[in-house]
């Protein structure tokens, strides 16, 4: 009897797992795909609403295969308005994420190509899961509109969560048409009325593309970013500057400090030669993931209070004409960062009066905006995520949380989660951003794309053993 594969979440590592099961399967299958109608294979990094909005990384360091390192340029240079362009400056170039996500569709069309060649199933469901059940030997998935069904084998490739809301007094504010809690969604950026300012809480990457997108609906108002740390977002200042002289004084074992001393002595060494920190960083990326998971949990929390804002701003930047556009943006005046915290938040008509403690001049202050855009970033407590089936699934007990509830607790040898008894299910999976708290570094293409081929490697072991008769309980 061939199994049923359920894959909730269509984004890149949804589609991604399933390109993988297809073309490792051995017998036939039916996979079920779970995402919304609009962001099928896309998710939301790759469908955004603005074609300006561009990638962090370079395209030659795009390929959706660890094994193919120009597939992704490859693709590109195909395609007729890249035909005649020079290779080495498109593979150096920021491209728009609209166009990575045409990618994934392509890949995506292959998939479908290959599981018809070989008997297997894929049926796309445009729904949301409600709700997870598990069974002896099955797991029933709930929809919101949908039939339920079960499967044997469940991926959860759910990507990033909304932003959670601010900590204000009036939580009546959440409910207001001029608060926009997913910064993803165009809405956020159309029809602005009047002439007041527009309040940007967050001062990451998003922020960045929501300035975008506000420029790009011809908003000629101030803009305001709140942020606990304000603006301290880098370019890309050093593209294939390479230093790797830290790393012999590094091993995966090393203390919280004196990674913290090693890495600070080289920075130093290299403000000697007018370069910042950005290469250190970047050489750190192949043992970031062994570093995290042999460090206490103790050194984890202080990691998170003290390190990981700093960490995060010599990781996570962005293409240097952006941020030459962000700060003339600052220069002219219509660009205000603000480093402090908001207070509360309270809407009189179709003003709203933003109250917020201002770190640097130590004083509460007032602001009267026309609307708010949450870009704190994705929230990773799933348990406070309102109408979720992983909270659900947290507070039953099928799922549970690492223990700075950074995602979900899983063993990252199989992919497979744990229960609240420290019990490892033997067919549900997960992988992507859900992995954050075991790995730290878990979001980018470098990651998922080994993370969906090994995964898809366990599964279709999964389905041979079983097949030959082997039992699992949970």
């Amino acid at each position: 009897m061939s199994k049923k594969i359920g894959i909730i979440g269509g984004g890149f590592s949804g589609t991604l797992t399933a390109f993988h099961i297809v073309n490792k399967a051995t017998a036939p299958c039916k996979i079920f795909i779970i995402n919304e109608k609009d962001n099928i294979n896309k998710g939301i990094a790759y469908n955004p609403y603005s074609e300006k909005h561009i990638l962090n990384v370079i395209a030659g360091k795009m390929s959706a295969f660890p094994d193919k390192h120009d597939h992704f340029l490859d693709w590109v240079m195909k395609k007729k308005e890249f035909k005649n362009m020079d290779r080495t400056l498109v593979s150096n170039s920021f491209l728009p994420r609209m166009l990575y996500g045409e990618y994934l569709c392509n890949i995506w069309q292959i998939t479908l190509e290959e599981a018809g060649k070989k008997n297997i199933t894929i049926v796309e469901i445009n729904d949301t899961v409600k709700g997870l059940n598990k069974n002896e030997t099955t797991i029933t998935l709930l929809f919101n509109i949908s039939q339920s069904f079960d499967i044997d084998l469940c991926v959860i490739a759910t990507g990033n969560q909304v932003p959670k809301n601010p900590q204000i007094h009036n939580t009546d504010f959440y409910k207001s048409s001029n608060y926009f809690q997913n910064p993803w969604k165009e809405n956020s950026v159309k029809d602005i009325k009047g002439d007041l300012p527009i309040l940007i809480v967050g001062n990451g990457l998003t922020m960045v593309d929501t300035i975008i997108g506000l420029l790009e609906q011809n908003f000629k108002g101030k803009i305001y970013s709140i942020s606990p740390n304000g603006f301290n977002i880098l370019p890309h200042r050093h593209s294939g500057v390479k230093y790797t002289a830290h790393l012999e004084e590094i091993d995966e074992n090393i203390s919280l400090i004196n990674f913290v001393q090693i890495v600070n002595k080289h920075i130093k060494i290299l403000r000697e030669f007018g370069v910042s920190a950005e290469p250190i960083i970047d050489s750190l990326r192949p043992i970031t993931q062994k570093i995290w998971r042999n460090l206490s949990i103790l050194e984890k929390k202080v990691f998170m209070a003290r390190l990981r804002h700093l960490f995060g701003v010599a990781r996570h930047r962005i293409p240097l004409h952006i941020y030459d556009k962000i700060q003339k943006l600052r220069l002219d005046g219509t660009l205000h960062i603000q480093s402090g915290k908001i207070i509360d938040i309270i809407e009189e008509g179709n003003i709203v009066e933003v109250t917020y403690y201002d770190k640097k001049q130590n004083s509460s202050k007032k602001l009267k905006v026309s609307r708010v855009i949450n870009c704190t970033g994705p929230e990773s407590d799933f348990s406070k995520i309102e109408n979720s089936f992983l909270s659900q699934c947290i507070e039953e007990g099928i799922l549970t949380q690492d223990e700075l509830k950074l995602g979900i607790k899983t063993n990252i040898e199989t992919f497979k989660v744990y229960t609240k008894d420290n019990e490892e299910h033997f067919n549900i999976y997960t992988l992507g951003s859900n992995l954050k708290g075991e790995l730290w570094e878990s979001t980018a293409v470098s990651e998922l794309r080994q993370q969906a081929e090994s995964l898809a490697n366990g599964i279709v072991n999964e389905m041979n053993s079983t097949a030959k008769g082997v039992s699992h309980q949970f």
